[in-house]
Parts: structure tokens; C-alpha cells; sequence
């Protein structure tokens, strides 16, 4: 629903006596002139709720695998810290969902792209940088609370600067690791070695590099794939699908290595080929 911009000295009605004020978006209609449209579209925000749900579910979880440590429940822990991993993997599925529903139905807005970023934050930001810091990073003081912000800070950075280029960036690419890959990294190396009741406290270094790693690479310049380019609404051959259930069925064989695996390899990918990009420049010269 759209309409023009309202007269002033305009009496007010009765949504204006709500306790909440009703959201108006300015924007452009197909001629070109500037028109309001007030409300939220809800099917694509729906999905962006979901996802900051799942950030907050990984939180608690997290919260409560730390006091299940201090109780001496291991076992218990172990459990908590994989059900936060998960929560952030199940985030990131509903991140891509939300975008792709407002663009599929062209409901996409202002609102709806600050939202998903701030949920983003929670979900791919401050989720898993406490949670690698409950699980190993928090035996090494000073230095794991300030890798987990590194981490943190990187997110935010790199929301921030991805906001800022919308429309403007080369849509194949993204700049910097992608925030949900970053989550991705740190989520599956808790739930793979948790779910083997490995605690983090034996490999508090090995992941506070990795953390800080995948930190500063969403702050980095490298280029990753953002696989935007493939046409999920057309025909494909009948052998793709049989690739997707191959997919499914090898992921769900080991869903905690199998996830670190591919994020690894694809947080890997954007260093590696920025070096064989610069090895074929040299080359040349």
C-alpha cells in the first residue's frame, strides 16, 4: 500500500493514538514520483525474526553450557555448547531464506534490510564469538575476551561496509568473508569437536587463531564467490537434482565435520585465489 505524503496540519487519525507508531518508507513509484508506503511487509520479516530467534537461542545455549562447566556436567555442557552450534547453522539457512523470499515476491525495503543486518549481528556476530569464548577461549583471560571482539568487531565492520555498497558492488563477489561463512567456521569447529566431548580448554590457541582469522578476513579486501549468479527459478537438467540429494545425503552422514569441511574450505578459497591471482599478475609483468 502506497500513498502520497500527507498534507500538513493533518488531523490525526486513530493509528496515530497507538501506543507504537505505524512505520512509513519513503520511496519512488513506477513514474518516478515519491510516494509513502506505511506499513512492513511480513513474509520476508518473518524469516529475518526466525534467524534473530535462532542468534538468541545459540546465546542462551551457550550461557547455559557455561553453567553446566562451572557444575562439573561435562557431558551436559557438550550438549549445550552443540545445541548453540546449531541454532547457528539453522540461522544461517533462514538468513538465506528471508533474502531470497523478499526478492522472489519483490517485497524487499529499507526496513527489511537494516533488520536483517542487525539480526545478522546477533546471529553470525555475537553468537559465535561467545560461544567460542565459552567454550575455549575463555580459559586464556585477557587475550580469549579480546579475540572473541576482534571476531565481533569484524562482523560489525563488515554488516556496516556491506550496507554501504548495496547496489553498487559487483554482485558475483563479496568483499570479505561473508559474516554467516565466518559463523559457519566457528560454529562447526565447537559442534564437531564437542560432539565428541573434546573440550575447547585442550585447543584454546588453535581457536583463538581461527577466530581472529575469520575476523579479519570479513574486514579483508579478498574476494569471495557469492554465487548469486545461479538461477535457482529455471529449468535445469534432471541429473541436478540427483547431485542435490547426493548433497543432502553426504552432509547428513556427519553433519558437524562435514559442515566444518565445506566452511573451511570455503573461507580458504578467497586467500587462495587472491594469491593465484597475484602469481598470474606477476607472471605477466
Amino acid at each position: 500500500m502506497s500513498e502520497r505524503p500527507d498534507e500538513p496540519n493533518q488531523a490525526p487519525d486513530a493509528e496515530s493514538m497507538l501506543p507504537i507508531d505505524e512505520h512509513v518508507e519513503e520511496g519512488h513509484d513506477a513514474e518516478g514520483r515519491k510516494v509513502r508506503h506505511r506499513g512492513i511487509y511480513l513474509l520476508p520479516n518473518l524469516f529475518t525474526t526466525a534467524n534473530l530467534f535462532a542468534g538468541f537461542y545459540s546465546i542462551i545455549s551457550s550461557m547455559s553450557a557455561q553453567a553446566a562447566l562451572s557444575a562439573g556436567d561435562s557431558a551436559g555442557a557438550s550438549r549445550y555448547f552443540a545445541f548453540a552450534a546449531i541454532a547457528i547453522f539453522v540461522a544461517m539457512v533462514l538468513d538465506g531464506l528471508d533474502g531470497r523470499v523478499a526478492r522472489m515476491t519483490n517485497t524487499q525495503s529499507a526496513f527489511g534490510a537494516e533488520y536483517d543486518s542487525l539480526s545478522d549481528m546477533v546471529a553470525f556476530g555475537v553468537a559465535p564469538a561467545l560461544l567460542a569464548f565459552g567454550w575455549a577461549l575463555g580459559d586464556m583471560g585477557k587475550v580469549g575476551w579480546m579475540v572473541a571482539f576482534i571476531y565481533v568487531a569484524g562482523a560489525a565492520l563488515r554488516l556496516a561496509r556491506f550496507n554501504t555498497q548495496v547496489g553498487k558492488a559487483d554482485k558475483r563477489y563479496f568483499i570479505g568473508l561473508a559474516s554467516p561463512a565466518a559463523a559457519g567456521v566457528v560454529a562447526g569447529v565447537v559442534w564437531a569437536f564437542s560432539d565428541y566431548g573434546i573440550q575447547g580448554s585442550k585447543m584454546s590457541f588453535l581457536v583463538a587463531l581461527l577466530v581472529a582469522a575469520a575476523g579479519m578476513l570479513m574486514v579483508s579486501n579478498i574476494k569471495y564467490n557469492s554465487f548469486k549468479e545461479l538461477d535457482l527459478k529455471g529449468r535445469v537438467p534432471f541429473v541436478a537434482i540427483l547431485a542435490v540429494v547426493l548433497v543432502f545425503a553426504v552432509v547428513f552422514s556427519d553433519p558437524p565435520r562435514i559442515l566444518l569441511l565445506v566452511f573451511l574450505a570455503y573461507a580458504a578459497s578467497g586467500p587462495v585465489q587472491y594469491l593465484l591471482r597475484l602469481r598470474r599478475h606477476k607472471s605477466a609483468e
